[in-house]
């Protein structure tokens, strides 16, 4: 009887308390998800401030726009709206070059010699074969919609004739793209670049008549605008020599990972100026426009034609490659990203939108610094759907409008053209129109009705720009996707040869095969030691 009542006192002294503590936690747990709606929203909110804000600023912007158009304002005026937008381009730029010469030195330095072939193949392959598809895209929309089939007469646009690129022979265009690889001077690639021009030289006959030929000889000229793929290519290069260095070059490395960092830091105070300066770019872009019903009404199916295959591409067929090799949800994808395709749209450049676009795929994301800072400068420069598509579209738009059938052939032609001129596409404003003339000439095209394309490029430039910087980001999203996978069959297999040789319970040693930390206890092969000497021990 005194045993019953010494075990019920017990339930009381010890049960109770406990079961009361638990009742407790759960009220507290039941109270904490029932949130109230003004924290919900405004947690929501400030956990997705920037994007809101940037989404407001070219809403805004494109509002102020077309109220201003209806008042008569001076060309100077106009260039004072813009003058915000001005800046934030002026911001971006500045940061460039020591954005990608130190993010790619510290990137190189810091991956293995053999993952860096690997993730380099794996990356070329991937803008190879979407730059192919947006390529096929832009042709199957320009025949299924015919923009330049049923015109009367070509369309005129008043002031646009003068503005033509001088066309290029296909050779010299390739020729030129090999000699910005290795520029001759690497203070002048940072803001020049090498590009060819011709001269006529009039030859005497030999046979002492009155003979002349006419040769139209090439020669060099240093043209305004970043060399950025020369830049890249001897920032890995470079990078790849400071590891060989060893210990030599370990305080060099942590030099450009400092300044990498610090400019990452100004990257993030000048991402919360990009709403603003995005409202005033889209603003003055409206304001410039000039006739716009004349000029809608003929080039709109080939504006339409630019538009809806850039949104094929971009909310298809990209997130239907990312989600069928990584089985992650791509629009989550693109969400995080959002802020810096906002600014693709308003700055119109994929290299001034770079530093935002690694500093959202990193926080947004999660890849890794070593991930994003290798891949989306490379990206940038080599990576460029949007403008492969747009030269498709343009080119046989040309040829409809001329009323030259294409045959297969030809078509073949311009797609592998427009694959391989976009390489060379500057990251700029119009840069994609500069290499329309040599995939015009490649198929015989006159080259004189790009001034057409120039009078509309303005608005397709931004659609093929947003393109470009989404391309690269679910490449380097891919790549986090394929060195997670790796890192985990490695850690397997060295998990199974541990236990297999030692005790069991002892784990294997957590490291990444492809990306070395680096300095003493962090390096790959410090910990290999220290994991041997455990399993032995």
């Amino acid at each position: 009887m005194a045993e019953k009542m010494d075990m019920e006192e017990g339930k009381k002294s010890n049960g109770e308390p406990y079961l009361d503590e638990a009742l407790a936690n759960g009220t507290k747990s039941l109270n904490k998800g029932k949130e109230p709606l003004a924290q919900r929203v405004k947690r929501i909110v400030m956990a997705n401030l920037l994007v809101i804000l940037t989404v407001a600023g070219v809403l805004i912007g494109v509002c102020i726009g077309l109220g201003v158009r209806n008042v008569a304002l001076s060309r100077t005026q106009i260039i004072y709206i813009g003058f915000p937008g001005e800046i934030l381009i002026r911001l971006l730029k500045m940061i460039i070059i020591p954005l990608v010469v130190c993010s790619l030195v510290s990137g190189s330095a810091s991956i293995d010699p053999k993952a860096l072939g690997k993730l380099g193949g794996w990356a070329m392959l991937f803008f190879l074969v979407t730059t192919l598809i947006a390529s096929a895209i832009g042709v199957v929309m320009c025949l299924i919609l015919t923009p330049g089939v049923g015109s009367i007469a070509k369309p005129k646009v008043q002031g646009m004739d003068g503005g033509v690129p001088v066309a290029k022979e296909v050779i010299d265009s390739f020729l030129d793209l090999i000699r910005n690889i290795f520029p001759s001077n690497l203070v002048s690639a940072a803001f020049q670049s090498y590009a060819t021009s011709y001269k006529l030289v009039t030859k005497n006959g030999t046979d002492g008549n009155l003979n002349f030929t006419v040769e139209k000889v090439p020669f060099g000229t240093d043209q305004d605008g970043m060399n950025i793929l020369g830049l890249v290519v001897f920032a890995i290069v470079f990078g790849v020599a400071l590891r060989k260095l060893g210990e030599e070059g370990e305080i060099l490395i942590k030099f450009f990972n400092s300044f990498n960092e610090a400019t990452m830091v100004l990257v993030s105070w000048i991402m919360w100026y990009a709403p603003l300066g995005i409202m005033f770019l889209v603003a003055g872009k409206i304001v410039e426009m000039e006739d716009v019903a004349t000029l809608f009404a003929s080039l709109g199916k080939y504006i339409a034609c630019c538009i809806i295959g850039h949104a094929i591409h971009g909310l298809l067929v990209l997130p239907a490659i990312y989600f069928v090799i990584t089985r992650k949800n791509p629009y989550t994808f693109l969400w995080g990203i959002f802020t810096a395709l906002a600014t693709a749209f308003g700055t119109s450049s994929s290299s001034a939108t770079l530093p935002l676009m690694m500093k959202c795929v990193e926080e947004n994301n999660g890849v890794s610094k070593h991930i994003s800072r290798f891949i989306l400068p490379i990206g940038a420069t080599v990576n460029m759907d949007g403008a492969a598509l747009f030269q498709c579209v343009a080119a046989v738009f040309i040829a409809q409008l001329n009323d030259t059938s294409l045959n297969f052939i030809q078509i073949i032609t311009i797609l592998v053209t427009a694959t391989a001129s976009s390489v060379g596409a500057a990251g700029i404003p119009a840069g994609g129109v500069l290499t329309l003339a040599i995939i015009l000439e490649a198929v015989g095209l006159p080259t004189h009705d790009i001034s057409l394309i120039l009078a509309v490029d303005w608005l397709v430039d931004r659609t093929c720009t947003v393109l470009n910087v989404e391309g690269d980001a679910f490449g380097a999203g891919l790549l986090q996707h394929f060195v997670d996978r790796t890192s985990k069959q490695e850690q397997g297999a060295e998990l199974s040869e541990v236990r297999l040789e030692g005790d069991p319970s002892t784990p294997a040693p957590e490291h990444s095969p492809l990306i070395e930390k680096r300095g003493g206890r962090d390096s790959v092969e410090g910990a290999k030691k220290a994991g041997e000497t455990e399993s032995f021990m």
